[in-house]
């Protein structure tokens, strides 16, 4: 059965078990007022047994059992990916006034493992005081997959690199040109024929517009390094992981969120795409990630500072105008990028 008939045939289940708001109050209570409708939620829809789907998921995920993954408290999003796997994601209310809205991702390519299974372990901090000073949408595996095919892979069912599907100026002519120029068109790098051709940069092209984020936090791997994009003051530090800008490249979410929305994204490249950071090091740069956030993002987002000019293919903002006082390592980006 695949995913996709297997998440209908759950939502029906779920349907028929519910029962409705009248029936709860009998026949009397119904025949006064006709019930409220719920509150339309768009990106939801009914509660998925994760246990099918965690069984798959686990043996993939370094460090992350069945149960963490069924006790995630994730939910099935109203999107799938391209072959019918759903979307799973999770909010996070804060305990704040008026709090920092974060959308946190991982996996967008699938055979970055450790992307993904960093952020499931992360989930379990998020009721911790110092978490519960933000608003999270987390979505720890954007590309399910990538992850599950037979050999975990960068692209999508369709074999479309979703780092290169984001909506960025000129990106029938600058994505095809660079994927052809620069990656030889290796096709592990492959930008679609169309920006948002793919049901998973669409999803996430849909949080940015319902949720708001004020800030993006994507992980990758193997770089081992700290990207940024956008308006604020980049991180210097987390962990281990240390600034030094990878490149912007048309199509990707860098490029989109932080070049041409001003929306500040950080991209966490860790170390190593199948081995896990040791768990104090999975935990700084955690901590590490929550200090800057309080002290560079803000619900009101600062003037946006000007992109650069004429700015090429694989040159990061950050690197063309590092921060007042503090050092840039540059390095000389990679045709691959993230």
């Amino acid at each position: 059965m695949s995913w996709l008939c297997l998440a209908a045939l759950l939502a029906c289940s779920a349907q028929a078990a519910t029962p409705s708001a009248s029936a709860k109050a009998g026949p009397k209570a119904a025949a006064k007022s006709p019930p409220k409708p719920a509150p339309k939620n768009n990106n939801a829809r009914a509660r998925l047994d994760l246990g099918p789907l965690c069984a798959k998921l686990s043996p993939r995920l370094p460090g992350v059992s069945q149960q963490d993954c069924k006790s995630s408290g994730l939910l099935a999003a109203s999107a799938s990916s391209r072959s019918g796997v759903p979307i799973l994601y999770k909010d996070q209310a804060a305990k704040a006034k008026n709090p920092v809205r974060v959308l946190l991702l991982g996996g967008i390519h699938g055979d970055e493992l450790t992307a993904s299974a960093i952020v499931f372990q992360w989930m379990r901090w998020l009721q911790t005081p110092q978490a519960q000073a933000f608003q999270w949408r987390v979505a720890p595996l954007v590309n399910p997959d990538g992850l599950l095919a037979a050999k975990p892979k960068r692209m999508n069912a369709s074999g479309i690199d979703l780092n290169r599907n984001f909506p960025t100026p000129n990106w029938k002519s600058e994505t095809q040109q660079y994927w052809v120029k620069k990656t030889g068109s290796d096709p592990r790098r492959f930008p679609g024929n169309q920006p948002l051709s793919e049901p998973e940069s669409r999803w996430v092209h849909d949080q940015i517009e319902r949720f708001k984020p004020h800030v993006v936090i994507s992980v990758h791997a193997p770089f081992g390094v700290l990207d940024f994009d956008g308006p604020s003051e980049p991180p210097q530090r987390f962990g281990r992981l240390l600034f030094n800008p990878v490149g912007v490249y048309p199509g990707s979410l860098g490029n989109y969120l932080g070049v041409q929305r001003k929306l500040p994204i950080v991209t966490i490249e860790l170390p190593n795409s199948l081995e896990m950071p040791p768990p104090p090091e999975v935990q700084r740069i955690w901590q590490d990630m929550l200090v800057w956030m309080r002290n560079n993002i803000h619900p009101v987002a600062a003037k946006p500072a000007k992109a650069a000019k004429n700015l090429k293919p694989g040159k990061s903002v950050a690197a063309a105008k590092p921060p007042a006082g503090k050092a840039v390592v540059k390095s000389k980006p990679s045709q691959s990028g993230n």
